[in-house]
């Protein structure tokens, strides 16, 4: 490891559809990449962390801490982003944290005393958290993360919450969020869509500002957690499915068949 005070992170966010690579040194970002929505991540990651390290002029033996996302998120994205992170912190003999996903999109949407974050989950779902952000980018989970369709989800909070609402579950399910939030007398504020708030409404919603690179909240959580004495054994990394595999599912339902034949 190098002798700068602030570690050399490479984080690798590749649980969303489009990804997104860092290089950062403490709080200045030296190049990242957002990946495309309709690309694999096993097709691209590779190449998109060389071309982080080239703009940078690095190689990936200067990198003193990995970071990535341990989910909930895409199945096979998080097993890739992961079994690439142990990979390269085990042949370099470097430390390896791992940050939940939900924690990310809450960190880029800022400092909120309730913010929901949520993710597409397939299948008209969402994964979903309610975390708070304080003004050092601590975060405190409010609740466990869910797997549910959206409209469950807004009914599960607590009423009367100000809530921020970030990630892109929230811009997928944007008109039924609009929706929800008239019938139950909200007034809702968007960051980045034309939404007139209702001031006779007492509640208020924020849509947060989508940010398609979250590898650098990644990054700089898992600088957090490392500067806070987490050793980042790779062996640790565990991932955070919330749900089973689809695989997973049709085993269980095959079984549950067997069983009820």
């Amino acid at each position: 490891m190098q002798t700068n005070d602030e570690p050399l992170i490479l984080s690798l966010e590749t649980t969303t559809r489009a990804g997104s690579i860092a290089l950062t040194r403490g709080v200045h970002v030296l190049s990242t990449r957002t990946g495309e929505a309709q690309s694999n991540h096993s097709t691209d990651l590779l190449t998109n962390v060389r071309a982080v390290l080239q703009e940078a002029g690095r190689v990936i033996e200067d990198v003193d801490l990995f970071a990535v996302t341990k989910g909930p998120g895409s199945f096979t994205g998080l097993r890739i982003g992961l079994a690439t992170v142990k990979s390269f912190a085990a042949t370099l003999n470097r430390p390896a944290i791992g940050v939940p996903t939900l924690y990310a999109v809450a960190l880029s949407a800022g400092v909120s005393d309730y913010t929901l974050a949520m993710l597409p989950a397939g299948r008209g779902e969402v994964f979903g958290q309610l975390l708070a952000v304080d003004e050092k980018g601590h975060i405190r989970p409010l609740t466990e993360p869910v797997h549910l369709p959206p409209q469950r989800l807004l009914e599960s909070l607590e009423q009367g919450l100000e809530l921020r609402l970030a990630g892109e579950g929230v811009n997928l399910y944007a008109d039924l969020i609009a929706a929800y939030a008239l019938q139950a007398g909200i007034s809702l504020i968007g960051a980045e869509r034309d939404v007139t708030p209702v001031e006779s409404f007492d509640k208020r919603w924020v849509l947060a500002a989508s940010n398609e690179n979250l590898a650098v909240h990644v990054a700089a959580y898992a600088r957090r957690l490392f500067q806070s004495g987490d050793k980042g054994n790779p062996q640790e990394l565990q991932a955070i499915y919330v749900r089973a595999s689809d695989a997973e599912l049709n085993e269980q339902c095959l079984e549950q068949n067997k069983r009820a034949g």
